[in-house]
């Protein structure tokens, strides 16, 4: 390669690996347990002015590295969690996971993106990245301002197929590749020391929880969560919780009225138009977001449970 076209392609590089530099604040994050920060994100539609910081973010320290879980809505944000590990460790990061393929969890990514750092996610990811990079392309530039190009949506170095154990020194995450819930590409994260479990979107507190997946199978991975001995859950919308497995109770009633109501539609003959018009699921006064994400759903698990 000639000399000219080897330095242009390394400036190229260093510019994508974001010289977030020594200027920017380091995201606020709360100590949850040692080693445990957590950034809790706002309950709000993603637009210009919060740059879709809407998600819980945060990172697990060890002795050996740093793992990061979700990166955040925007590259600034990415820019100000890598400043916030900068400002709390003098560990290394080397694990970047990702636990579902929505932007606000993943936009931060290319703020991590230098040597060093593995990318892992669910082994349906990378698929789902790429078909709805065009479409989240389009969506940064329409909610927030931003444009993103293909390096953005950076693909897992690693995937879990079933689990994988990641040793960072003195603690191991265990993640879990979970079937289709929330999405079709759901990971979950399991700190062994401080028995800490980040669900992610797999659990929304305050937040209306929003269907991209299946809505039975929602349910039966819940069922499955509830088994899991942990002294407090991270969810991907709302504060931190010890109250589990009761804290994913209202997210399960929520669930499961839609489902009733939808099949009392269905049997009924009713229409996607008649079941969004009528379908309220419960007690829907104590959702944020309710009128934002419910009629969402609605057309998601109408589609669904037609098909049962």
């Amino acid at each position: 390669m000639p000399v000219q076209l080897l330095l242009s392609s390394v400036l190229s590089c260093l510019l994508l690996m974001g010289a977030a530099g020594a200027d920017t604040a380091p995201l606020p994050v709360q100590v949850i347990a040692e080693g445990i920060y957590v950034h809790q994100g706002r309950h709000l539609l993603p637009d210009a002015a919060n740059h879709g910081e809407i998600a819980n973010v945060g990172f697990v320290v060890g002795t050996r590295c740093v793992a990061v879980i979700d990166s955040g809505g925007s590259p600034g944000q990415g820019d100000a969690l890598r400043a916030a590990v900068a400002a709390t460790t003098d560990v290394p990061v080397c694990y970047v996971i990702n636990t579902h393929v929505h932007p606000d969890h993943v936009y931060g990514n290319i703020a991590f993106k230098r040597p060093g750092v593995e990318f892992v996610g669910h082994y349906k990811l990378a698929q789902a990245m790429a078909a709805r990079a065009p479409f989240y392309q389009e969506k940064a530039i329409r909610d927030l301002g931003l444009s993103l190009t293909p390096a953005h949506f950076i693909s897992p170095d690693r995937v879990v197929t079933e689990t994988l154990s990641l040793d960072l020194g003195g603690r191991v995450l265990k993640l879990t590749a979970q079937p289709t819930a929330h999405t079709d590409n759901d990971l979950t994260v399991f700190d062994e020391k401080s028995r800490t479990l980040w669900l992610a979107d797999l659990l929304f507190m305050e937040h209306l929880p929003v269907v991209d997946g299946s809505l039975n199978g929602w349910l039966r991975v819940m069922d499955s969560l509830t088994q899991i001995k942990a002294e407090r859950v991270v969810p991907g919308h709302g504060p931190v919780v010890a109250d589990w497995p009761g804290a994913m109770e209202p997210q399960r009633r929520y669930l499961l009225q839609l489902r009733d109501e939808l099949r009392t539609a269905l049997a009924e003959g009713k229409t996607m138009e008649q079941a969004l018009a009528a379908t309220r699921a419960g007690d829907y006064e104590q959702w944020e977001l309710f009128d934002q994400f419910h009629r969402r759903n609605v057309s998601t698990a109408f589609a669904e449970l037609e098909w049962e």
